[in-house]
């Protein structure tokens, strides 16, 4: 880190000097900005991704109703393998593929399946209840930088996860994590990207609580380092 800091100093010596050779700023409005920061170069290397709502994914565990009308349905709870696909009673000639699909699109899908056998199937479909471990059918917040476990954290059924839940999932900040701009990456279904700088000395020491941001799947988290 020092030996980093210091080729960043004196980079941001060299260019201040000729800035204010040309006149274009003063000494101390430069440093001002360099220790600022620039949040498209902080997170320049996190890209969000957006998220449309929970889908099938492999190693997700899902809960499927099968039977004809007026009995007893079949109740099975099958785990997506690596491949994006389920295995079921009556429909061992080839695997259910599922991946990527919505939980309508798969009742829609094993409909037209077990139609072969009953007249009208009754079918339901739903995720398995999760206990927080394994792959969340309700997608992940990625959090990078200054952590203790940089990667994805998985988004809870509550979807209530914040700024400050998420940092503890990941185990928490490093030593020199610069506490006071903390990023939040979001895309949304056009594509476009907003950053949100949140400030968790304000949530903590000042007891602002508004300002923990709520996050959504897809969202990227990015923790920088301190310069001092």
């Amino acid at each position: 880190m020092a030996k980093s800091f210091l080729r960043a100093l004196r980079y941001a010596l060299i260019v201040a000097v000729c800035g204010v050779a040309c006149g274009c700023t003063t000494v101390y409005d430069w440093v001002a900005d360099f220790i600022k920061g620039d949040d498209n170069q902080v997170d320049s290397k996190v890209v969000a991704t957006w998220w449309d709502g929970p889908r099938i994914r492999p190693g997700i565990a899902l809960s499927i109703q099968v039977g004809p009308v007026a009995a007893e349905p079949t109740v099975m709870n099958v785990l997506v393998d690596q491949n994006g696909d389920i295995t079921l009673p009556l429909l061992l000639q080839e695997p259910v593929a599922c991946d990527g699909l919505t939980l309508e699109a798969l009742k829609q899908k094993l409909y037209r399946s077990y139609s072969k056998y009953y007249r009208q199937p009754m079918i339901t479909v739903t995720f398995a209840p999760y206990d927080g471990r394994g792959v969340s059918p309700w997608g992940t917040v990625t959090v990078l930088g200054e952590v203790s476990r940089p990667g994805p954290v998985n988004m809870p059924a509550t979807m209530d996860l914040t700024v400050t839940k998420v940092l503890q999932e990941a185990g928490g900040l490093k030593p020199f994590a610069d506490k006071t701009r903390i990023l939040v990456s979001r895309c949304d279904k056009d594509g476009n990207q907003t950053r949100t700088r949140v400030n968790i000395n304000e949530i903590g020491k000042d007891g602002r609580i508004d300002k923990d941001m709520p996050l959504r799947a897809g969202d990227v988290v990015w923790v920088p380092e301190t310069w001092y």
